[in-house]
């Protein structure tokens, strides 16, 4: 009997590595692409500063830098089990830096809901956790002090055409809303999830992000670069309308390869 005890031991103990290698196994990574387009046009490096576009206001536009952070890309099972990579990825269009980029984490394959975060989210959104922001070619990346501090979402910057047809510059950049005209500092979350939908993971999986850059300024609030051109990181008013405008749907699910 001891003898057929311990041979059964080892059997399960055995089944019991072989399941734990089998699972390690069959985790895979999923590749992101991003890539950008204007409404449906897409936006090459040869654009930057040259083509121009007509927003919904019906102004004209140029580009000239486009740089955004999305963090926590997650997949979630229709069971409700939570894959989230927990890192980031900073997009650099015009110098085409992680136009591609793979998350801190691997799933098995399988059906997921797939997710991120335009910007941190107030429980990432910390003064100085990530120095490397701001070692950045595009230069520092954190937000001042006295507006909160964090890091910025977007910078997206160009020319537009005002009333008297002259080419004046925007930034059109994205942060965490702030409200200086109240004590103490009013803060407000405005960083947002992008659900992208199922997704069929794979081995071999590579996800393409889309980012329309007209639906900045498009909906729900169309945009009027005559007013709101510059100084949009002190308004408070202006930051929620950006979020408003990204959530609505500047980012979506573009073609997934297997």
């Amino acid at each position: 009997m001891k003898k057929v005890a311990l041979l059964l031991l080892l059997v399960v103990s055995t089944m019991g590595c072989k399941n734990d290698d089998d699972n390690t196994a069959s985790l895979v990574s999923v590749g992101f692409n991003f890539t950008h387009n204007w409404d449906e046009n897409d936006i090459q490096n040869s654009d930057f500063e040259t083509t121009q576009y007509i927003n919904a206001f019906g102004t004209e536009q140029t580009i000239s830098k486009l740089v955004y952070l999305i963090s926590d890309i997650t997949f979630t099972t229709a069971a409700g089990m939570v894959y989230d990579s927990g890192d980031f990825n900073l997009v650099d269009v015009r110098e085409g830096t992680n136009l591609s980029y793979t998350p801190n984490v691997q799933v098995p394959p399988g059906d997921y809901a797939v997710s991120f975060t335009f910007g941190f989210d107030d429980e990432d959104n910390i003064d100085g956790v990530y120095p490397e922001l701001n070692q950045t070619a595009e230069g520092p990346w954190g937000v001042p002090a006295m507006l909160g501090g964090g890091y910025h979402y977007m910078r997206l910057e160009g020319k537009y055409k005002d009333t008297a047809a002259m080419d004046i510059g925007y930034a059109y950049h994205a942060i965490r809303a702030n409200d200086m005209n109240v004590t103490p500092l009013l803060l407000e979350d405005t960083s947002f999830v992008v659900n992208l939908g199922q997704v069929t993971v794979s081995n071999t999986t590579d996800i393409e992000i889309k980012m329309n850059v007209a639906e900045w300024f498009k909906n729900p609030n169309t945009w009027n670069l005559n007013i709101l051109f510059a100084t949009l990181m002190p308004n408070f008013e202006a930051q929620k309308m950006i979020s408003e405008n990204g959530a609505q749907g500047a980012f979506s699910l573009g073609i997934v390869t297997q």
